[in-house]
């Protein structure tokens, strides 16, 4: 089936009980057992079914297949956020005293996680230079275990080599963790590329309406953990806190999502609730009709910014002249996302003069919303990081990040229009008048 299709009936029929059509909110704790052998059968894995709703619950499970689906996994797992959904990700192939390597260009608090509280638990993470398979190649050594890339970057906009990095990993026996929250698998499937396990901050355009917190870790199948069980020994050999159990043998190629959710969601419980994962099947039954709707206006909204006088510079991957542009073509499509930085004239202060005089765009830290957003990024979401740092995420003082929406795309532009105006006004009376703020001074 096609996505659009998938998006609407993957993983559900009808409810076996009611023959109701729509997804229902199973909002229950636990699940009863028919007696004793039942219960045991369930425990030693021997039957599908349901125990606890912090390990599974019915609603959740329709979403994790109907996202493993789209994206072309086997299986996958539903937690309570994409932050979540990272974590897990990594962690169930990392251990103490083994390293993780990372593209730079990364959303705020992923960079956090790989920076700060990941060696905590002594795993390092090492950020390449660049996002290119070369500059990742050059850091993976004998306690390498995984290679890490958002498909498109936060708020970069730069589009992951996928094919190159998987090549990369595959040749020293590791998996690549792609974070594809940004293209959705309506623009790109990781999996078909070479990819190895996809996580999505549903919170984001899978929900896309701004009101539901969700994360999932879409398994490929593909990765052979038992060719690699010198490395990865969790999969292949028992497992003692779990009776013994081997993964591989027991779940062939879904071995990585069922560890994921026995030793990660099962013993520290960030699940998911069933009225969230309702929720954000609604939000994914329109993400093809929406996402065709964000590409169409964030191509408008390109183009007025650059044509226009006021703007510094824009970052947007469907212009030709765009370094990236060839990757759209290979992997999106030729359509570019709806995500986009530029500079409004004026550095940190023109930036947070444009910002500030949004009225119809949202000043948000969150994206992928039917309503356009904007973020200042270098007063919110990539503050705590040093300049350096932030110019290598794509992030310079007066980046603006546009989260385009699917409102009529005249209006979207009509309040640009109206806040660069507004920018241009406040910084010519600034350069006027001769007065400027020392910290605004010191940013620019």
């Amino acid at each position: 089936m096609h996505s659009e299709t998938i998006a609407l009936h993957a993983g559900f029929d009808m409810d076996p009980a009611t023959h109701a059509v729509a997804v229902p909110i199973y909002q229950t704790v636990a699940y009863g057992f028919d007696n004793a052998e039942h219960g045991a059968a369930l425990f030693n894995l021997e039957v599908e079914g349901h125990r606890y709703s912090r390990i599974s619950n019915p609603t959740n499970t329709v979403l994790e297949r109907r996202v493993a689906a789209l994206e072309g996994g086997v299986e996958a797992v539903s937690v309570s956020t994409g932050q979540t959904a990272l974590y897990y990700a990594v962690s169930n192939v990392l251990g103490p005293g083994q390293n993780l390597i990372s593209v730079p260009q990364l959303y705020g608090t992923t960079h956090s996680l790989f920076a700060h509280f990941l060696p905590n638990t002594g795993v390092q993470v090492r950020f390449a230079e660049s996002d290119h398979p070369s500059d990742i190649e050059k850091l993976i050594d004998r306690d390498t275990r995984a290679v890490f890339c958002e498909s498109v970057g936060n708020p970069a906009g730069n589009i992951a080599d996928i094919a190159g990095l998987a090549a990369v990993a595959h040749r020293h026996g590791i998996p690549l963790v792609v974070d594809n929250t940004v293209a959705t698998p309506i623009l790109l499937r990781p999996i078909d590329h070479g990819a190895d396990i996809v996580i999505h901050s549903l919170t984001k355009f899978m929900g896309g309406h701004g009101t539901t917190l969700g994360g999932i870790i879409v398994d490929g199948g593909k990765f052979p953990w038992a060719e690699h069980g010198e490395r990865f020994p969790m999969f292949s050999q028992p497992d003692p806190s779990y009776h013994g159990l081997v993964y591989t043998d027991h779940f062939g190629p879904a071995a990585y999502a069922a560890r994921c959710r026995s030793v990660y969601l099962r013993t520290t419980g960030a699940a998911l609730s069933p009225f969230n994962a309702f929720l954000l099947l609604q939000g994914i039954e329109t993400v093809a009709i929406r996402i065709d709707r964000h590409v169409e206006n964030a191509r408008r909204v390109a183009e007025f910014l650059r044509d226009d006088s006021r703007v510094e510079w824009i970052n947007y991957a469907g212009f030709e002249d765009n370094p990236y542009h060839p990757l759209v073509r290979k992997y999106l499509g030729g359509r570019a996302c709806s995500l986009m930085t530029f500079g409004v004239k004026g550095g940190f202060s023109g930036g947070v003069r444009f910002y500030d005089a949004l009225k119809l765009i949202k000043r948000v830290v969150n994206l992928g919303d039917s309503k356009s957003l904007a973020c200042h990024p270098a007063s919110t979401t990539h503050r705590q990081m040093p300049p350096d740092v932030q110019l290598k995420a794509g992030v310079t003082p007066a980046t603006i990040r546009l989260s385009i929406g699917i409102e009529h795309a005249d209006d979207i532009i009509a309040d640009i229009d109206h806040a660069l105006a507004a920018a241009a006004a406040a910084f010519d009376l600034v350069d006027k008048d001769h007065i400027r703020h020392p910290s605004i001074e010191g940013r620019q």
